[in-house]
């Protein structure tokens, strides 16, 4: 059975751009009343100008600011913590400070919001995390992601059981054209696409969109939870 989203309350936590922004405007296509969070007012706020998007402010390493959220928004239907911070690079090249900064924006904020807003919402309700292939898929480079990635993964099961009838979920994107990647630089960003496009299974990079959809699915499906979603286009199959 899928429930709709019309006039549900989605809070959206993350930047307002990329996949958040993708998320944001899938929500609002199902007909819900989206209210967009993040450390970043200001930013935030520009972004959305012009959109039926409700902004606020919340910093996930701040349990004071999630509880004022949750004390500000009060009923909420679903919650997607799609924040990250991610701790990249080779074990020589690992800062304790990065490894605990991805924990804290993945892994303790987002067991926080359920903290604080699982009270508030109703038991058809759900939370989506974000986990990532990193997970499973061994990689140079990659440990801290990948280490707070299989904590995501451990983290939506104790929530599903703990928090029922309220379903808790995760998605598991694969490599998406989002602005992550622009650090590389153009012409190395597309070389690492056009390579990961020619041995992927699905023969192609994930776009926001791709992984809005799989959102959308996880709030509206109410017989899953505690599940993680691999949308990767089978990344980890080769």
């Amino acid at each position: 059975m899928e429930a709709s989203l019309r006039n549900k309350r989605v809070l959206v936590v993350g930047r307002g751009s990329g996949l958040a922004r993708a998320v944001s405007d899938a929500a609002l296509a199902a007909g819900a009343r989206v209210i967009a969070a993040g450390r970043h007012f200001s930013i935030l706020e520009k972004d959305y100008q012009g959109t039926d998007v409700i902004v606020k402010s919340v910093d996930l390493i701040d349990e004071d600011s999630i509880t004022a959220l949750a004390e500000d928004l009060g009923r909420v239907d679903h919650v997607v913590s799609v924040a990250s911070a991610r701790a990249r690079g080779k074990l020589s090249e690992l800062s304790p400070e990065a490894i605990i900064l991805s924990f804290h924006t993945k892994v303790v904020g987002p067991i926080m919001l359920a903290k604080h807003f699982a009270p508030k919402m109703p038991e058809d309700g759900s939370f989506v995390l974000f986990s990532g292939v990193a997970a499973l898929e061994p990689d140079p480079g990659f440990l801290g992601v990948a280490a707070t990635n299989g904590s995501v993964n451990t983290v939506i099961r104790s929530l599903a059981v703990e928090l029922a009838p309220i379903r808790v979920n995760a998605i598991s994107p694969g490599t998406v054209d989002t602005g992550a990647w622009d650090s590389l630089g153009e012409q190395k960003k597309a070389e690492l696409f056009a390579s990961l496009s020619k041995v992927n299974p699905s023969r192609r990079i994930g776009t926001p969109e791709d992984i809005a959809q799989a959102v959308v699915f996880a709030m509206t499906n109410t017989f899953m939870t505690g599940v993680s979603l691999a949308i990767d286009g089978g990344q980890p199959l080769v």
